[in-house]
């Protein structure tokens, strides 16, 4: 009997990070078209954003980004006093496309 949980807890161990959810996946995806893109030279990099981003943030606390590769846009992830800011960004020119408020 402990042979079989031994063997049942391995497997999930084995198994479980082989599957990912919808959007695990689709972030994986976007994540390898950002740097196909990238290294193409039709985007900027991630860097180059913040660096433009977030000396106009303020106060507020960054918390990461998102690349979106059918909108060819970051989403830049803010809190600014328990409330969170998103700031989209077109990828290929960093111009500011929307700030929620």
């Amino acid at each position: 009997m402990k042979q079989l949980l031994a063997s049942l807890l391995a497997l999930g161990l084995v198994a479980g990070p082989l599957t990912a959810t919808p959007a695990e996946a689709q972030r994986r995806s976007d994540q390898g078209e950002a740097r196909k893109e990238m290294r193409a030279g039709n985007i900027l990099r991630a860097r180059e954003i913040e660096n433009r981003v977030l000396p106009m943030m303020g106060d507020a606390e960054y918390l990461g980004f998102d690349y979106d590769s059918t909108a060819m846009a970051y989403r830049l992830k803010f809190i600014k006093k328990g409330r969170v800011l998103y700031v989209d960004v077109d990828a290929r020119t960093g111009r500011i496309l929307r700030r929620s408020r």
